[in-house]
């Protein structure tokens, strides 16, 4: 089983996958986090000047879901935290993992630049970064997401999220 947690950068795509990770690794000690930030720090994949274009994001897409498969094709579940902006990719994933469950983690773009814990969106606005998804490459959320989640930034509410991600893939059934 795969659980995809996807959303724009500093949508709180770790934070929650994290938490959701703790809380599986209880009952299933096979759990394993798959976060793209250290995937691309694995590849050594993170020169903003070549490794964020389109096609670079595109390679990183396909490890990450290729880490996942391999993964999961072991039985082991798989927590994973991705941009996931490529809809191909992620229509493939319903059809190649075992059990496959959507999240998407959404705030709007000026919520994300007002935060802007990575310093992303702030210095594409001011025109010193390009290929910044949500400012200089369009980002369209996926078509089929199996739960939405508007993400307060409020850190009392990641429990809340937990649950609602618990409940969809029947926590009973793990």
């Amino acid at each position: 089983m795969v659980i995809w947690l996807c959303g724009l950068s500093g949508v709180g795509k770790s934070t929650i996958a994290s938490a959701l990770f703790e809380r599986l690794k209880i009952i299933r000690p096979d759990t394993v986090l798959v976060d793209g930030d250290c995937i691309r720090a694995l590849f050594e994949h993170q020169n903003e000047n070549k490794d964020y274009s389109l096609s670079a994001r595109r390679v990183s897409a396909q490890r990450i879901q290729n880490i996942c498969h391999w993964l999961d094709a072991q039985n082991i579940l798989v927590v994973a935290a991705s941009i996931a902006m490529f809809d191909d990719i992620n229509q493939a994933n319903r059809d190649i993992f075992s059990q496959y469950f959507e999240v998407h983690i959404h705030a709007d773009i000026k919520t994300l630049a007002e935060r802007d814990n990575k310093g992303l969106y702030q210095s594409a606005l001011r025109g010193e970064r390009r290929d910044v998804l949500g400012v200089n490459i369009p980002y369209l959320p996926p078509s089929s997401a199996d739960l939405r989640i508007e993400n307060s930034f409020n850190p009392a509410d990641v429990d809340e999220y937990v649950n609602r991600i618990l409940t969809l893939v029947d926590i009973g059934r793990i």
